[in-house]
């Protein structure tokens, strides 16, 4: 490999890595899974670094790629469903009974669950990547607008599975309990 495609990987790698590993961490059960998914993820980086972009497109490009991985991942990972429910118990045990909210997560890590793949994808990559609907967009291989379409009934069908589970969304966007007076 030539010095300058090094420089390019080496370039992409360093700059989009923290943010790779978090992506993946955030998909996955353990750590060592998101591990995988992250040496998968940069080696495919390295084997097709012509295609790969400069700058921050390069960070894109690897979400789409991190995606793609992480598919191929929960396809051939059947335990991962049994095992949500130990993940949902433990941070209900974590956080459930925190001083600084009295909002059931188990309430909304089932609704949040129940929505279709593609909905849960894009929520996260604006909640948990913080990703602008323009970014969004080309990791997901969408149009801004169809994005901003996805968006908005994405979020419309959390409200409805977060009003069925007995969480409400006030104005303010603070998750209250649906028994407490607003």
């Amino acid at each position: 490999m030539d010095d300058a495609r090094l420089a390019k990987f080496e370039a992409a790698y360093n700059q989009a890595y923290g943010q790779i590993t978090a992506y993946a961490a955030r998909r996955c059960d353990s750590p060592q899974d998101a591990a995988d998914v992250v040496a998968e993820t940069f080696t495919v980086a390295w084997r097709r670094v012509d295609e790969l972009p400069e700058g921050a497109e390069a960070t894109l490009w690897l979400y789409g790629v991190a995606r793609k991985v992480l598919a191929n991942h929960f396809r051939g990972d059947n335990r991962r469903r049994a095992r949500t429910a130990e993940l949902d118990a433990d941070l209900v045990d974590l956080y459930g009974h925190s001083p600084d909210t009295e909002v059931e997560l188990d309430a909304i890590g089932r609704a949040f669950r129940s929505l279709p793949a593609d909905d849960r994808e894009l929520l996260s990559l604006l909640a948990w990547e913080g990703l602008e609907r323009e970014e969004i967009a080309k990791v997901l291989g969408l149009s801004r607008n169809a994005v901003r379409i996805r968006l908005h009934r994405a979020r419309r069908r959390l409200s409805r599975a977060l009003a069925a589970a007995g969480v409400h969304v006030t104005a303010e966007s603070r998750l209250v309990p649906a028994e407490r007076p607003l």
